[in-house]
């Protein structure tokens, strides 16, 4: 009598991930060194992305630090009166409604002179600007105290002043030392109180020769109309076009001809140009580090497997399908591609985070390089793992054993 066909053990999802991990349990050495090989591809690819990258931002953020999306609105010189009309009052708060805009602020020449003692004769004084400032100048033109602190809302209100750099230079106060005796200096008639001294002003050279005092203050002691002579503008980069086209009209409605507003600079110009260029140097890098991180994950998963062909033949002969040996293998290769792909993301972080400190770059570690690495690790072992794998189970028992 013939004996009836054996049925196969069906196996379900959970006991295919488990016979495909003892596998890894099993050859320790061998997993760690086949991961290890996946985790430096991966490794490579965010690094190669990555630091570029955080070179590319602090390129970017020293041309942002040049002023690329400062806007500077004057108001032109009247040749019928010979002089330069007044901005209205509210041009700074109306500039400030406008959607990009992200800060907006103003200063306004008093004509005052200033000088260092009373002691000095009004007609030799210090040749410097007295400049009536509002408190959220410093964060539209880019500037910080360099000692002491600046106006706020009630220090505006009071006799009290900031100088810029190089006009504290020029009147011989360079610092203003927390609880000592403040520096003072005297502008028309009355004494002012030096609560701050500001750092250079690469951006706002006027400004850095200059006395500032509240606009409170410069209203009650300076004779000063609350008439802006120049607004600072910071908005989107990438709308400064935009609002330039729109400030004239904004600031003078009646005549926008009235007022003269800066082209945006030259070094925006230059960091959209560098933008370009990084970004396609970027997709370059990726598809190189990708191919290559590909080549070592797929050469590593077709040797794991090939390699194990006896035990193939094995399992076969003890009864197990075609679809279980391919079913196993395939959850080993690809655990093993996660394995080393976690660990590869992690290293090409770590390394290119070290790589931006020791030179002083922020440092920039792209999602996408991150996620791509092990999104890539995943795929590519998958795939490196069926083929192989579909072949050795289409061998029969006696085929796959003489390959040992």
């Amino acid at each position: 009598m013939s004996r009836p066909p054996t049925t196969p053990v069906r196996m379900t999802p959970a006991d295919l991930l488990v016979l495909g991990l003892s596998g890894l349990r099993t050859r320790p050495v061998r997993a760690v060194l086949s991961a290890l090989g996946i985790a430096i591809g991966i490794a490579t690819i965010v690094m190669v992305v990555g630091i570029p990258a955080s070179g590319r931002r602090a390129l970017e953020d020293r041309l942002s630090a040049l002023g690329t999306n400062l806007l500077v609105v004057q108001s032109t010189f009247d040749q019928r009166t010979h002089e330069l009309p007044p901005v209205p009052e509210p041009a700074a708060r109306m500039v400030a409604r406008i959607g990009p805009v992200q800060r907006a602020s103003a200063v306004a020449n008093t004509h005052a002179e200033v000088r260092r003692s009373d002691r000095i004769p009004p007609e030799d004084g210090s040749g410097l600007t007295v400049l009536a400032a509002e408190t959220g100048l410093l964060p539209a033109i880019g500037g910080h105290v360099a000692s002491g602190r600046y106006l706020d809302a009630t220090t505006a209100a009071l006799p009290t002043v900031v100088l810029g750099d190089k006009a504290a230079t020029r009147l011989g106060i360079t610092e203003v030392v927390p609880g000592g005796s403040a520096p003072t200096v005297w502008i028309g008639s009355r004494r002012f109180t030096v609560v701050g001294v500001l750092a250079p002003l690469p951006l706002a050279p006027d400004v850095e020769r200059s006395v500032l005092v509240g606009w409170p203050a410069a209203r009650r002691w300076l004779g000063f109309d609350g008439h802006p002579t120049e607004l600072f503008v910071r908005a989107q980069e990438d709308q400064i076009e935009s609002v330039r086209s729109v400030l004239a009209a904004t600031v003078f409605p009646e005549n926008p001809a009235r007022v003269e507003v800066s082209r945006p600079s030259d070094v925006l110009a230059a960091k959209r140009i560098t933008v370009t260029a990084f970004s396609g140097l970027f997709l370059g890098l990726a598809g190189v580090a990708l191919l290559v991180g590909g080549v070592g994950v797929a050469n590593t998963m077709v040797i794991a497997v090939l390699e194990r062909r006896p035990e193939i033949g094995l399992r076969r002969a003890l009864g197990s399908t075609r679809g279980q040996v391919r079913g196993q293998f395939l959850v080993e290769s690809m655990a093993l591609s996660v394995y080393g792909g976690l660990a590869g993301a992690a290293l090409g972080a770590l390394g290119t985070a070290g790589y931006a400190v020791a030179r002083g770059w922020p440092a920039v570690i792209p999602a996408g390089a991150v996620l791509g690495g092990i999104g890539s690790a995943l795929v590519i072992g998958m795939l490196a793992g069926l083929y192989p794998a579909t072949r050795a189970a289409r061998l029969t028992p006696v085929e796959a054993l003489a390959t040992g």
